[in-house]
């Protein structure tokens, strides 16, 4: 593990697509955590005063970028016919939401990431006890 961490927070606006009605903005803020190098949080504020969570692999949203990517429970486009946006399907148990962004911000914060975690160094970025502290949920972490 490195000794130095680097934590990478960007706000985006996302828009939930329904089927029948306009978009909705919402506010999102992806964070980075070079602790936790392969993958990037994502915090939406649904106006509630609680954040609904989402973890993605750093790697699905770069793909993503680029050509549809993922296989389970988040996928990731370009929006058809619209380079400059980007789609985001989430499904789970409590529901499914199809959002977008602009690519471009979302590929301004992915940049920032692999220059603070170059692509095939993650792994000497890995705490192992916190992981590890983290799976066993030791309080004494906290």
């Amino acid at each position: 593990m490195r000794d130095e961490h680097t934590v990478i927070c960007s706000p985006a606006v996302f828009e939930l697509i329904a089927p029948d009605a306009a978009a909705v903005p919402v506010n999102v803020e992806l964070t980075y955590n070079s602790r936790d190098p392969y993958a990037v949080q994502a915090s939406f504020r649904t106006g509630s005063t609680t954040a609904v969570e989402w973890v993605f692999a750093r790697d699905l949203l770069h793909d993503g970028l680029i050509a549809a990517a993922g296989t389970g429970d988040v996928r990731v486009q370009p929006v058809p016919l619209n380079p400059g946006k980007v789609q985001l399907e989430l499904s789970s148990p409590s529901g499914y939401a199809v959002f977008t962004t602009c690519a471009q911000t979302l590929g301004e914060f992915l940049h920032r990431t692999y220059l603070a975690v170059p692509v095939d160094t993650e792994y000497s970025w890995l705490d192992f006890d916190m992981a590890l502290s983290d799976l066993l949920n030791d309080p004494a972490r906290d």
